[in-house]
């Protein structure tokens, strides 16, 4: 590590045996020039989509009114809190999704493999497959220049599928959400001790993970030293902020500890040990908590989460849906099924809404990790049992520093293409583009 006189580097880091942890930002890392250099100084931004599959119960998902004086419908009541750093947008069509001419079925993966690029992908199930770079990762070519890692790509749901998964169209397209080039799909890690180990390890062999497994030891405890060493040279402010981030470290790396241990003793463990929650509810916390750190350590800038595939069959039996997901999204307009997938819809949003309430407790320069955001929350289809893409439920949250004008529900015109928003959001956090597949301008709304 690294310490001046003037002030800590930003990508100031506690090193110890198989262990480099990041520091969250400090007053310490602004340069101690004034008062006035410290407010002017520009934010850090950051970006996070979270996907929704299946579509959702859109009467009750959109608020009747438009503008500032609209009240939560049922789907979104878990974000009343958080009206003043939400906007939810209403009426975006994502066309490149529907079936060309001649193609029919597919609409599940091309949902997910449109959602963030707004081009069709090539009709395929073999290895020949094309979408278009998504924006995570056309954001990460800048973001990511001074991070650890350019982007972080999560989900809640196995996704280890390979030959077709959706009629014509490859398991690629329904795996992930982002895709480096038109010809390279990004894996998306479903183990936390993976993310974990990526986010704050050095490394370490298997052996040697094993022989710290067993022993019970933190990474923390690997840089104690330095720990104590850092804190002589810190205010009190910074002090309280590096006990408070490294005590969220240490929470995160107990609970996924304990989803290990849960695995079973005479399990052999692979190069990265395995360590995924059986309760859904927790496997979601824990993979939102990860990105939460992973902004606050400043690690990346990028997230993109799927809280389930498109076409799931993930059951819901603790929130009193045991029926497949993907099933009741076919719900006939039958009340008992559509209550059913309005729940699911509710408790998704309720997620989203703990992972808002993680960004918004954690002090970021001037302000939260939420201020200072932008966060995509919604998915590519809206009727699920038609398979529609117009009329999209899609959610904008966090205050962009300064750039979003909150608590709002806007509505789009009729026709306007999902990629007009996606060009704007490019914009909140300084990378420009002209176009974004088949937008027609910038959603200026938001």
């Amino acid at each position: 590590m690294i310490i001046t006189k003037m002030a800590l580097p930003r990508r100031t880091f506690l090193r110890g045996v198989g262990a480099a942890v990041a520091l969250p930002l400090l007053d310490a890392m602004v340069p101690a020039l004034s008062a006035m250099s410290r407010t002017a100084a520009a934010p850090v931004r950051r970006l996070a989509f979270s996907y929704i599959p299946n579509g959702a119960i859109m009467e009750q998902w959109t608020p009747a009114a438009e503008g500032t004086d609209f009240d939560f419908p049922a789907i979104l009541a878990p974000l009343e809190r958080h009206r003043d750093r939400l906007v939810v947008v209403s009426g975006l069509d994502s066309r490149p999704s529907e079936a060309a001419e001649g193609e029919g079925s597919g609409d599940h993966a091309r949902a997910s493999a449109v959602w963030l690029t707004g081009v069709h992908p090539k009709r395929t199930e073999g290895a020949d497959v094309r979408g278009a770079k998504t924006i995570d990762q056309i954001a990460a070519d800048e973001l990511g220049r001074d991070t650890q890692l350019p982007s972080l790509e999560v989900a809640a749901e196995d996704f280890s599928a390979v030959g077709g998964c959706d009629i014509g169209y490859s398991c690629s397209y329904v795996n992930t959400l982002s895709w480096r080039t038109p010809t390279t799909p990004l894996p998306m890690q479903t183990d936390p001790r993976v993310i974990f180990e990526r986010l704050f390890g050095e490394g370490l062999g298997a052996e040697e993970r094993r022989r710290q497994l067993s022993q019970d030891r933190s990474i923390l405890d690997a840089i104690v030293g330095e720990v104590g060493r850092l804190r002589k040279r810190l205010g009190a402010a910074d002090t309280a902020r590096v006990t408070e981030y490294l005590d969220s470290v240490r929470d995160v790396e107990q609970r996924v500890r304990k989803v290990e241990a849960r695995a079973g003793e005479h399990i052999e463990l692979p190069e990265m040990p395995i360590g995924v929650p059986e309760l859904y509810d927790d496997h979601v916390k824990l993979m939102y908590d990860l990105q939460a750190l992973a902004f606050q350590a400043d690690i990346t800038r990028i997230s993109t989460f799927m809280l389930a595939r498109e076409a799931s069959t993930r059951t819901y039996s603790h929130i009193g849906v045991p029926d497949p997901h993907h099933a009741i999204s076919h719900h006939g307009n039958a009340p008992d099924k559509v209550a059913k997938h309005a729940k699911i819809n509710t408790y998704h949003v309720s997620l989203f809404s703990y992972f808002l309430d993680k960004l918004r407790s954690t002090p970021d320069g001037d302000g939260t990790l939420l201020d200072h955001a932008t966060l995509l929350y919604g998915g590519c289809i809206s009727n699920g049992n038609l398979h529609t893409h117009t009329r999209l439920p899609v959610l904008v949250a966090g205050g962009a520093g300064g750039r979003t004008q909150c608590g709002r529900h806007v509505a789009a015109e009729d026709g306007t293409p999902m990629t007009n928003l996606l060009l704007s959001i490019l914009d909140k956090v300084d990378v420009h583009r002209e176009r974004i597949g088949d937008s027609t301008g910038r959603f200026s709304e938001v």
